[in-house]
């Protein structure tokens, strides 16, 4: 069965697409991972493994949800029915934003915690951020409140569909979430010694380029725009043949760019200007940001806003994560789509508590030598993310008549011919070797 939703405008598609991209990824760590690898230079590669890398997937990624009209879980059937093994790939999607969502709601929790912080006063001159994110982590009743606070407004969203729930949402969020930043950056930017932030972040030096920055900066890329877990593809089966997938994917990857450039404006020209550290590493927004927002004029309320601003974009994420799941199970009837989405949220959360717990009472208890939050976090991001980019890849580039994906990338475009060889001959052989090559770093770790 055909989806029965549509988006109700193209420029709803973009911003909810870019809000799935938009997450954790760009906010959280671009910057973090950005200050261990050398700013300026790690920002210029993963600009340009974005382009040449993460594009053309995510344009594989649009052509197989538009073409198929269907849930990621029967798309790669659709278009391949004499080779029932690709339905392994959506499968593996589903799966993946299942499990994603069960451990990045916990994380979604503890920024709602954060927003409860700054606003009840508990954040301000002499309060111990260190002290405070281990006890945010470590309550297991805090964090399976916050959590489950998290997926109820995930879930509130996703039952009302695509253009009622998803898109509408995307449309007051994203923009306010743009606003807000540049409100940050315009502040930050004034700060007394900001420039050195600003030069940390946009002058590169190419004594700093090596091998691991390199690899680092292609998985980021690679990570950024949501690739590899069905979430791009489920959101273009509600595409019909007039959206011009090129600048669709294009403005996704633009606006995905940016707010990882506004998110390293806010932070690393406040970070240099009171005399601290880039490198903090995945404390930076939790334990670093508050004490340097501190030392600002109106510092806890603009510690606030840049705490609303992450929970935007974090339920941005995670709205496409449950949509996935919702979609594949509900198979495009829409009548059942209030009881799948209740049911499967409240399964995820259930899912997800060992996850919550796993920096408490569940600390020590490992599997692989790994707390359950860390494994579901290594299996996903390290194994399932890149397997399913590379056979999607692979699935466009080379499973499916080169002409039939020419023709149907061709409707709804004005894109010239040689671009879209250039796509193709990208999709087909920088990519996959891209995809490989981060594939073996994880392994050779």
């Amino acid at each position: 069965m055909a989806a029965q939703a549509h988006w109700s405008s193209k420029i709803g598609f973009i911003l909810s697409a870019a809000g799935s991209a938009i997450g954790l990824g760009a906010i959280w760590k671009f910057p973090y991972t950005a200050g261990n690898n050398g700013g300026a230079v790690f920002f210029l590669i993963f600009l340009v493994f974005t382009l040449l890398i993460g594009l053309p997937v995510l344009l594989a990624e649009f052509y197989v949800g538009r073409k198929s009209q269907r849930n990621a879980l029967d798309a790669f059937g659709e278009l391949a029915p004499k080779t029932p093994a690709w339905k392994a790939v959506g499968i593996a999607g589903v799966l993946a934003c299942f499990l994603l969502l069960s451990f990045y709601s916990v994380v979604g929790g503890w920024v709602l915690a954060y927003v409860w912080h700054a606003f009840s006063g508990a954040v301000g001159a002499g309060t111990d951020f260190g002290a405070l994110f281990g006890n945010t982590i470590s309550n297991p009743w805090s964090a399976i409140f916050w959590q489950m606070l998290f997926m109820l407004i995930t879930v509130a969203v996703v039952q009302n569909g695509i253009s009622q729930g998803i898109e509408r949402a995307s449309r007051y969020l994203m923009p306010l979430l743009f606003l807000m930043f540049l409100v940050l950056a315009v502040r930050s930017l004034t700060l007394p010694g900001a420039m050195a932030g600003v030069s940390f972040l946009l002058a590169p030096d190419f004594s700093k380029i090596g091998g691991e920055t390199l690899l680092t900066a292609l998985g980021q890329a690679f990570f950024a725009l949501s690739l590899g877990v069905s979430a791009m593809l489920t959101y273009a089966a509600y595409l019909d043949k007039n959206q011009d997938l090129f600048r669709s994917a294009n403005s996704v990857m633009w606006l995905n760019m940016l707010v990882s450039l506004l998110a390293g404006l806010v932070i690393f020209p406040a970070v240099f200007a009171f005399g601290m550290k880039p490198d903090a590493g995945p404390g930076l927004i939790f334990i670093v940001l508050p004490e340097v927002f501190q030392k600002m004029p109106f510092g806890t309320a603009l510690f606030a806003l840049f705490m609303v601003l992450i929970a935007f974009a974090t339920l941005t994420s995670a709205f496409a994560m449950l949509e996935t799941v919702v979609a594949a199970l509900i198979r495009g009837n829409e009548a059942k789509r209030r009881s799948i989405t209740i049911s499967t949220g409240a399964v995820i959360l259930l899912v997800g508590i060992p996850s919550a717990l796993s920096f408490g009472v569940l600390g020590e208890w490992k599997i692989m030598g790994k707390t359950v939050f860390d494994l579901w976090d290594y299996l996903i991001t390290s194994w399932i993310m890149p397997l399913g980019a590379l056979a999607t890849a692979a699935f466009v580039g080379w499973a499916q008549p080169r002409e039939t994906v020419l023709a149907h990338m061709r409707e709804g475009s004005n894109i010239s011919e040689k671009l879209i060889g250039l796509w193709y001959l990208a999709l087909r052989w920088l990519a996959p070797v891209a995809i490989l090559l981060v594939f073996w770093h994880t392994l050779s770790k």
